[in-house]
């Protein structure tokens, strides 16, 4: 409204609530405190009883364009003046609203219907109830719209340390497994891999495991990148070529378990036990 307008700042705002920081709605803030309860209140009593009285509070009667009561007495509001106090208060209620909303809801409806309602003191009848209704209706759908923009914030910002607490969780896992792998390709726990699997899946006792060392000692000293320049075996039990170890895995060249699995059972097929295939080893110098 016109009226409404010229209180603005004549300088560009820097923020809407600025923008409407007018004189009237300083003084419908002031209202809305505890200390006058024009709210909580005067507009409570006139929606429940269909009569308002105003207080002892002079900034009431000023906002309502009428003369303050004494301490003793409270006049009683009806017709156009109980109308006006409630469009005072839904305009409060429709501020703080407006003001507390989340800062991606669009109340650009709302303040325009705040705006339409503020020459309330000139209105009367239909007009103003029609103009309060509309500012109820927008006020109530600014608050949902406010609601659920506030949960999708909070379930997004849940979402995402769910997110993050799974990709931490992921990146120690992989640096276990790599620490577990670095440890597995030490000379010391690949004899410690090839000792458990020989037990565990062949059956072989600490006297095959003692052949099994002394023949892979000797073809790679138990080195996964061992590649002999000669002929181009690779890994610990120097498989010739090394891409035969793929039939296991495809990290055959950088995981010496992989290497051990391949050759345990290559031994096993071709020799039976490692004892047998470290004799053949002695007698031809391979195997």
């Amino acid at each position: 409204m016109t009226g409404r307008n010229t209180e603005l700042p004549t300088t560009t705002a820097s923020t809407r609530r600025e923008a409407l920081d007018s004189p009237n709605r300083r003084l419908r803030r002031a209202l809305r405190r505890p200390a006058t309860l024009i709210v909580g209140g005067a507009a409570v009593l006139a929606v429940a009883g269909g009569i308002a009285t105003v207080g002892t509070q002079p900034a009431i009667g000023e906002a309502l364009g009428m003369p303050t009561a004494s301490a003793t007495a409270a006049p009683a509001l009806a017709g156009t003046a109980l109308d006006r106090a409630q469009a005072a208060a839904t305009i409060a209620t429709a501020e703080t609203i407006a003001d507390s909303a989340n800062e991606k809801t669009d109340t650009r409806v709302l303040e325009r219907r705040i705006d339409a309602l503020d020459d309330y003191r000139k209105l009367s009848g239909a007009a103003l109830t029609s103009r309060i209704s509309s500012t109820v209706a927008a006020t109530t759908a600014v608050a949902d719209a406010s609601a659920a923009q506030d949960k999708r914030d909070a379930d997004a910002k849940a979402a995402a340390a769910a997110a993050a607490k799974r990709a931490a969780q992921e990146r120690a896992a992989a640096a276990e497994a790599a620490r577990a792998q670095a440890a597995a390709n030490t000379v010391a726990g690949a004899k410690s891999t090839a000792s458990s699997m020989a037990s565990s899946k062949y059956g072989w006792g600490s006297d095959q495991f003692q052949c099994l060392d002394s023949l892979w000692t000797k073809e790679s000293g138990w080195n996964y990148q061992a590649v002999n320049a000669n002929g181009g075996a690779t890994g610990i039990p120097q498989a010739l070529p090394g891409s035969k170890m793929a039939t296991v895995g495809s990290d055959w060249q950088t995981n010496a378990t992989t290497q051990i699995t391949w050759g345990l059972q290559y031994i096993s097929d071709a020799y039976g036990t490692p004892c047998a295939a470290w004799s053949h080893s002695q007698a031809s110098n391979f195997y």
